[in-house]
């Protein structure tokens, strides 16, 4: 039963401390903080050169110090004059040196940020949003990562970036407010993928230059979980990174280059997450392409179709203790005996057969004078400019420029030439023809808007090895499958050579080839081979879903961390509420892309009298398809029989000879693709057809 109260008169500052005490009784000592700690800090010019600028803030007196998941960061607000604001990363970064992204690339050429206030807690995204974005938008980055238990107390910084050299800015004032209820950390335990850490030791990673810093990777291999606590046990040293790509620098999930150093700086060739041993790498961040694999699905394309494509492997990242998402580690193209192999040229190369390569060429935007030279055949808006890609245009003596030069303007003479099509003395001596062809085949396949005209890279190798152009690798399929809202990007119909075009500067090749009737019947016959192989519905499916699968964990937190499932990220024709309907829209897509290219494929694929037909006797192929070797085993121990190995142009290949009952051969040096085998024994002839496959 309750006692009456007797009200007895005390000093104000008595009563006031009685009360403290009774509320410390009533809560058992638990903090009391029911109302917002706020921190206000000044500002300053935000000037335009790249430079990354940072504005402290110093807190002190935070009751209490440490952040947690009971007492924390809450928002952060701000007021910044500037015109163009998707020029401007900003992030926050702790007093222990913690950056979280509040945004970056948003707003388009509006201006300004007015009493702009970033907050967990808000119901719209600040990349939903426009200028001059007042009120309360969800960050980019997990602010709940401040609240992990460490001390709130100290320099806080606004960092401040404008990316692009054109107009100067200023923030006003800025503030932080912490208080109860806080946003939590980013609830990330371990993974059924690798995790790659690095820690920048208080640099920011820049586009130029590179920063020295450190790299750890966990890879407990298939079937195991990889958590943070692991040891580092596919890589742990030093790299030198940078932020990559061109349009993809302004979405806020950044995609990197680095190289693997030495403790000296000197470059270390390192086998990453189970590709060969290299040092120059690509962290590839997908996010306009919602899937995560398109990239993925090209260069898989590329090796099956038997080139060189980059390998790839994913992985989670984090930067400085922030999770960042899915990302693809990515082989760098450049000359290499396991990426483009061709011959190493060096500066003194300057005469005879060692100046004639290896070169790698990309048609694509220029770095500036000396890193490329112009096509004499100007595109529908302007030139065509090859950029020196390995070596680069720095590297390479004014002897060897001239000579690629000069190679390609020949090449490109002799096609515009009245000439062209002549069997030997036309284009065909001079460029690799299969590789232009399946170049072509994979472009048009995914309809990429960027194909033909940038991200375009071919190659050359010493005369004495072979003296053709290549093209290829594969590079850049993010905008590709059905992925651009422009320039007819996410339509099924229409040939994407010419799309490009209108969208861009196109060599004039791919419109001249397309003249000659010998290129487009074996464009239509290789066409048809793939069809039945790697351009199947099922072949192509399959391997989606397995690349879902491998993603099917980790897409979720890729997608906490992003919050973009549901919302337009240019230049998406599409916009699925769910990762399974971006798998079912990508599939779709490409069902009905290849059901136009077969209606509309042009030429014709002779019947050169090669169609599979067998005799009494029996032939065995195996495996089939076939990798490296296939064996033919016939039904009688006692065979006598010549074999002859056709493509399916009907060009005799290979011709053996041999008695018994058993032979193997090896294909290492045939393409994957569609084969024939032919055989003559006395009475017995017969056709099979096999295929082979890597």
């Amino acid at each position: 039963m309750y006692r009456s109260l007797i009200f007895i008169p005390f000093p104000i500052d008595l009563f006031s401390k009685l009360l403290l005490g009774i509320g410390c009784v009533l809560m058992v000592c638990f903090p009391f903080y029911t109302s917002a700690q706020t921190f206000t800090g000044t500002g300053g010019l935000i000037p335009d050169n790249g430079t990354v600028v940072d504005f402290p803030l110093n807190v002190s007196g935070l009751t209490p110090g440490t952040l947690d998941n009971s007492f924390g960061l809450l928002t952060v607000c701000m007021n910044i004059t500037h015109t163009w604001d998707a020029d401007l990363d900003v992030q926050l970064v702790s007093p222990g040196g913690m950056a979280i992204l509040l945004f970056s690339g948003v707003g388009g050429s509006g201006d300004d940020f007015l009493n702009t206030c970033l907050d967990m807690s808000a119901p719209n995204p600040i990349g939903s949003a426009g200028a001059p974005f007042t009120g309360s938008f969800r960050p980019m980055g997990m602010l709940g990562n401040f609240n992990n238990g460490s001390n709130g107390n100290g320099v806080w910084k606004l960092r401040i970036t404008d990316t692009y050299p054109a107009d100067q800015g200023n923030l006003l004032d800025w503030s932080i407010s912490f208080g109860a209820n806080p946003p939590q950390p980013f609830p990330f335990t371990d993974s059924d993928l690798p995790l790659i850490v690095i820690t920048t030791n208080g640099q920011t990673i820049l586009n130029d230059p590179r920063i020295v810093c450190d790299m750890g990777i966990i890879d407990n291999g298939p079937g195991n979980r990889n958590a943070l606590t692991d040891m580092y046990n596919n890589y742990n040293g030093r790299i030198a990174i940078e932020i990559r790509g061109s349009s993809s620098q302004s979405f806020p999930k950044k995609s990197y280059a680095f190289e693997t150093q030495n403790l000296s700086g000197a470059n270390l060739n390192v086998p990453l997450l189970g590709m060969p041993a290299e040092n120059d790498w690509i962290l590839y961040a997908p996010y306009t392409d919602k899937t995560m694999m398109r990239d993925a699905l090209a260069y898989r394309l590329g090796r099956d179709l038997g080139a060189y494509a980059p390998r790839y492997a994913f992985a989670e990242l984090f930067i400085n203790g922030q999770y960042m998402g899915v990302y693809c580690l990515e082989e760098k193209i450049k000359r290499d005996n396991n990426r483009v192999n061709i011959a190493t040229l060096t500066t003194t190369d300057t005469t005879g057969n060692e100046l004639t390569g290896g070169y790698i060429l990309k048609i694509d935007r220029t770095d500036g004078p000396g890193s490329y030279f112009t096509s004499a055949y100007p595109g529908n808006f302007g030139n065509i400019n090859f950029v020196y890609s390995d070596p680069e245009g720095h590297e390479l003596h004014p002897l060897q420029k001239n000579y690629i030069e000069t190679t390609i303007d020949h090449f490109e003479d002799v096609l515009a030439g009245p000439q062209f099509m002549h069997p030997q003395n036309g284009y065909r001596k001079l460029i690799h023809v299969p590789s232009f062809i399946d170049y072509f085949l994979v472009n048009e396949l995914s309809n990429n808007v960027d194909g033909f005209r940038l991200s375009t890279f071919l190659y050359k190798n010493k005369n004495s090895i072979d003296s053709l152009i290549h093209m290829g690798p594969l590079w850049d399929y993010n905008l590709g499958f059905g992925n651009a809202d422009y320039c007819s990007g996410a339509s099924t119909s229409g040939w994407s050579y010419i799309h490009s075009g209108n969208c861009g500067d196109v060599p004039f090749w791919w419109d001249r080839f397309m003249q000659d009737s010998t290129f487009v019947r074996e464009l239509r016959c290789r066409y048809e081979e793939l069809r039945q192989t790697f351009f199947s519905a099922s072949y192509l499916n399959g391997f989606i879903d397995s690349v879902a699968q491998v993603l099917n964990e980790s897409k979720d937190r890729n997608y906490l961390a992003w919050p973009i499932l549901g919302t337009y990220v240019w230049p998406n024709p599409f916009v699925g509420n769910t990762y399974q309907q971006e798998i079912v829209y990508m599939k779709s897509w490409i069902n009905s892309r290849l059901n136009w290219m077969d209606a509309n494929i042009p030429g014709a694929c002779p019947n050169l009298g090669l169609a599979e037909h067998s005799s009494a006797l029996y032939l065995a192929l195996f495996p089939n398809p076939a990798n490296t070797q296939i064996t033919f085993a016939f039904s009688s121990s006692t065979v006598i029989t010549d074999l002859f190995i056709y493509d399916r142009l009907g060009k005799l290949l290979k011709q053996q000879q041999f008695s018994g009952s058993q032979l193997t051969l090896s294909v290492e040096d045939l393409s994957p693709g569609i084969y024939f085998v032919q055989w003559n024994s006395g009475s017995n002839q017969g056709v099979q057809k096999f295929v082979i496959s890597r």
